[in-house]
């Protein structure tokens, strides 16, 4: 036989589940008894949306979905479907009385107006729309479209989860390859995985071809495995250019104030296809949370690239993208900011939510003043350097210092301000 036969349809595929029985994972959804599982075995259901990480069983469980309740289904993939796609599908929606799904991959990738263009079939059920995103909703799906669907968390799978997938696998190779099939260790498959069943699935295949001997058993231990996936690792990760991996190595570049490897980073990502507002909207995010005010011009820099690659597109935007790449990575650091509000929110789970001191609240009313509200407030403008020292935080909290400036020349100078105005409140 021929382990390498262009026809022969790849694993993850062909182990598809076409049932919920045989679905794995995701227990707190299709678990027996569960509400998600009953809406489906009484099939009734709306639109949806899927969060998780790439390879818990979206798409899959999507499909699942329309062949239980015997809907046809239509498939979008937001990287290479637009609003003309999406017409059309609702077009042959109208006609259809049964409420056929439409299940857009990647729903996040798709802009305010492709997202528009679902609203009117989604509010009318001429469509039920399962979306799919790696990306957190709340932020990559206008809201009212949102508003209009359930969101559903798909969690990364658990070891239990993955060795019944890995032994599936290993079942269906042996058939395949006709050959004994032994895996002396799982580590390295379940760590290489991550969660992702897809990514485990590549990687014991991509292995059993790569040991394959006519007539001779092949034995998996970790060393082969870590072995075979790094000479063939565009292979094992199957288009996905090692996302979370890539992305992760460029913002550790910019953090680390390296052009050279933020620009290297960033080419790979462009060259294997990435969302580019993906790739902006994380420079935004490291502009605040690790540039901070260090340089506030970072921060309005990565907004406008964002709004810069929305608006213009590939290939242009690879050039805006690059220049605020190495702006970022050559800026001074700071993640005063970020660690300000964590120690905050810190202090609010730590002490809940503590009175507004009566001097700080609002008196729109007289007998609010009667009480006390607003009483001893001074109002700062009224004073030298628009400055008066004034207890602005709950009696429990005073003097605890949130914020502590960063050691760069900007931060630098908001300490001593910071010194001079409140002396040795805060010990700056």
């Amino acid at each position: 036989m021929n382990p390498t036969s262009a026809h022969q349809v790849p694993l993850a595929e062909h182990l598809r589940p076409l049932s919920l029985d045989d679905y794995i994972g995701q227990n707190h959804l299709v678990g027996k008894g569960m509400p998600f599982r009953k809406m489906i075995e009484q099939s009734n259901i709306h639109s949806m949306i899927f969060w998780g990480p790439p390879g818990v069983g979206k798409t899959t469980l999507a499909l699942i979905i329309a062949q239980s309740t015997g809907r046809p289904f239509y498939t979008l993939s937001a990287v290479n479907s637009g609003v003309k796609d999406v017409r059309e599908v609702i077009e042959k929606s109208r006609v259809d009385l049964s409420q056929p799904i439409l299940f857009i991959d990647e729903i996040h990738r798709f802009s305010k107006s492709q997202q528009d263009s679902l609203m009117g079939a989604v509010e009318k059920g001429i469509v039920i729309l399962i979306g799919a995103t790696t990306e957190n909703p709340s932020f990559e799906v206008i809201s009212p479209l949102l508003s209009r669907c359930h969101v559903y968390i798909l969690k990364p799978l658990e070891n239990d989860d993955l060795l019944l997938i890995l032994d599936h696998a290993r079942k269906s190779l042996e058939i395949r390859l006709e050959t004994k099939i032994i895996i002396k260790e799982e580590e390295a498959l379940l760590r290489l995985s991550g969660g992702d069943a897809r990514k485990l699935l590549n990687a014991i295949e991509l292995i059993s071809v790569a040991l394959y001997q006519e007539g001779k058993s092949i034995e998996i231990d970790s060393q082969n495995t870590l072995s075979i996936i790094q000479q063939n690792l565009a292979l094992y990760d199957k288009g996905g250019e090692m996302h979370y991996d890539v992305i992760s190595a460029f913002i550790k570049s910019l953090r680390g104030s390296d052009p050279n490897a933020a620009v290297y980073w960033l080419a790979r990502m462009i060259n294997a296809g990435e969302d580019l507002l993906f790739i902006a909207r994380r420079m935004v995010i490291l502009a605040s949370e690790d540039i901070g005010n260090a340089n506030p011009n970072a921060l309005l820099l990565a907004n406008s690239c964002f709004e810069a690659v929305n608006k213009i597109g590939y290939p242009e935007s690879r050039i805006i993208l690059s220049q605020t790449a190495i702006y970022l990575a050559n800026s001074a650091k700071s993640n005063a900011s970020y660690m300000a509000i964590e120690n905050a929110l810190q202090a609010v789970e730590k002490f809940g939510d503590l009175p507004v001191p009566l001097h700080l609240r609002n008196a729109p009313t007289r007998f609010m003043k009667n009480i006390g509200y607003g009483k001893d407030y001074q109002y700062a403008h009224s004073f030298e350097g628009n400055f008066i020292n004034l207890e602005f935080l709950p009696d429990k909290l005073s003097g605890s210092k949130f914020y502590d400036p960063g050691k760069n020349p900007r931060e630098a100078e908001a300490r001593e301000a910071l010194k001079k105005r409140w002396k040795d409140k805060y010990d700056y």
